[in-house]
């Protein structure tokens, strides 16, 4: 008999874009047993619309300040031995919990997630994303699957178990980023997290400059905060989640130098400009084009539309890139010394949601 499963939606403001998730969760292939919609004291109809649709709904007397707080404060009030975390902004898969539950069949699992891809691809911002997605879930999330070390179990859609989760005192609040604490912590325990990538979930992404600039800090300041955290205990307790870690903080002291590449190679060494540059662009291509075409395949995607984003993808990365330095600076170097706290400010990484149809199709196989 499969586990009984109880989704949380922490809320706040989502009366435009609350509508779709709780359809995609209501319209479940194995429905959930209990939904929670947390109206973490919205100031528009966010209450009201869920109420709307039947779900159970908890209002804190104030707002508070976290989606990890705002899901801490339903964890009490769930009743399933599962508990699916769903972001307000985000619409799952008709499939998705019948195709992410067999996952607990093996009980050493205690926190699992799916194949997260973009809800909209309208701006430059939104489609370089997609494009990040892409080759994420398909290229470095089955290589980490596959040696039993996911780097994170997203948040927006994970499934924890929940003697587990309450045994670890909730959502973790410590770092910004509560989802990538528990599949570190969880890990470094002894226990397993699974990146199941049949079960399918789109999400809604910043679609401005100014949301893409809060999310891509929140994601990277809790990044090295979970270094800092847990750097030395996945080093003796789980040596190959460490070497992502690792390989992921080399790739971000690093990247200057390969976006510096083809000013060094033409203005100091006296190489051509339009040879640099297609050597460079070939260079980028080799490594991004397979795993981009394999992705477009699996998901069912239009080729020429994927490839079509990849320029879109370069400045988000410039962004990224941004970010993750001062991450460094700030979690790594400044905290420490005690000279700043660090990021503690939970921001929404886009603006008021706008109403949207729900991706109602069953997920293909990824």
């Amino acid at each position: 008999m499969r586990s009984s499963v109880t989704v949380i939606v922490p809320a706040h403001d989502e009366e435009e874009g609350l509508p779709a998730t709780l359809e995609s969760v209501l319209k479940q292939t194995v429905p959930p047993e209990q939904v929670i919609v947390v109206d973490d004291a919205s100031g528009d109809g966010t209450g009201d619309v869920a109420r709307g649709y039947g779900v159970q709904v908890l209002r804190p007397p104030q707002n508070l300040g976290s989606k990890a707080r705002a899901q801490n404060y339903a964890l009490p009030h769930c009743t399933s031995e599962l508990v699916l975390a769903v972001d307000a902004d985000t619409v799952l898969a008709q499939d998705y919990i019948e195709r992410i539950v067999p996952a607990f069949d093996d009980p050493a699992v205690v926190v699992a997630a799916g194949n997260v891809q973009t809800r909209f691809a309208r701006t430059v911002w939104e489609r370089g994303r997609s494009v990040e997605y892409l080759f994420g879930f398909h290229w470095h999330r089955p290589i980490q699957q596959r040696a039993n070390s996911p780097m994170v179990c997203s948040g927006c859609c994970s499934v924890f178990r929940r003697e587990v989760l309450v045994g670890f005192g909730g959502f973790p609040e410590r770092t910004i980023v509560e989802d990538m604490d528990f599949t570190w912590s969880q890990q470094i325990a002894g226990r397993r997290a699974r990146y199941v990538g049949e079960a399918v979930a789109w999400a809604a992404d910043p679609e401005t400059l100014l949301y893409l600039r809060k999310q891509v800090w929140r994601w990277m300041a809790g990044f090295c905060q979970n270094v800092r955290l847990h750097t030395g205990q996945l080093i003796r307790r789980k040596p190959i989640l460490a070497v992502w870690v690792l390989l992921a903080m080399l790739e971000i002291l690093t990247a200057p130098l390969w976006w510096s590449a083809p000013v060094v190679l033409t203005v100091w060494l006296g190489h051509g400009v339009v040879p640099t540059l297609l050597w460079w662009l070939s260079a980028e291509l080799v490594f991004t084009l397979p795993p981009l075409i394999y992705a477009a395949r699996k998901r069912r995607l239009k080729l020429r539309e994927v490839l079509l984003n990849i320029p879109c993808v370069y400045p988000a990365k410039l962004v990224n890139l941004w970010y993750a330095w001062k991450a460094v600076a700030v979690e790594l170097v400044l905290v420490p010394l005690r000279l700043s706290e660090g990021l503690t400010v939970y921001e929404k990484g886009r603006g008021p949601a706008a109403p949207s149809p729900v991706l109602s199709s069953r997920a293909s196989p990824a």
